[in-house]
């Protein structure tokens, strides 16, 4: 409990969508004797309180967000993340399920401008998708 307050703050100021790690050497700018597992645990009692959003992508470590309404756009080849806002979909969502909606993420998948470029310069498909 005595870092959940920084590891909030830093979740919520970030300008990228960290990992546990990331967050860990954030805070021992402040906290030096801190341990990686306290802030594991303190990342995951904040998103069992809703207090943050846990992204999970396969094959990638687990990242933190802000609870702000948003969405993401995914890079299918790098596993880059970048926030979208897009208009809230929750009453379309209700009135076609016919029950209230609780919430929702939805992640785009794309290919990044830096994936792209990468792609078009070895003339490959990516994926196996054209570029």
């Amino acid at each position: 409990m005595r870092y959940e307050k920084s590891i909030l703050e830093i979740v919520n100021t970030a300008n990228a969508h960290m990992t546990a790690e990331q967050v860990f050497f954030t805070l021992r700018q402040t906290f030096p004797s801190v341990v990686l597992a306290t802030v594991y645990n303190n990342l995951n009692r904040l998103h069992q309180q809703g207090k943050i959003h846990k992204i999970s992508v396969e094959g990638s470590p687990d990242r933190y967000d802000n609870i702000t309404r948003h969405d993401h756009l995914l890079c299918r080849r790098c596993g880059a993340l970048a926030d979208i806002h897009l208009s809230d979909i929750t009453a379309d969502l209700e009135r076609q399920t016919g029950f209230p909606i609780e919430g929702y993420e939805l992640r785009i998948q794309y290919l990044c401008p830096q994936c792209r470029a990468e792609c078009a310069a070895s003339s490959a498909t990516c994926g196996g998708q054209d570029v």
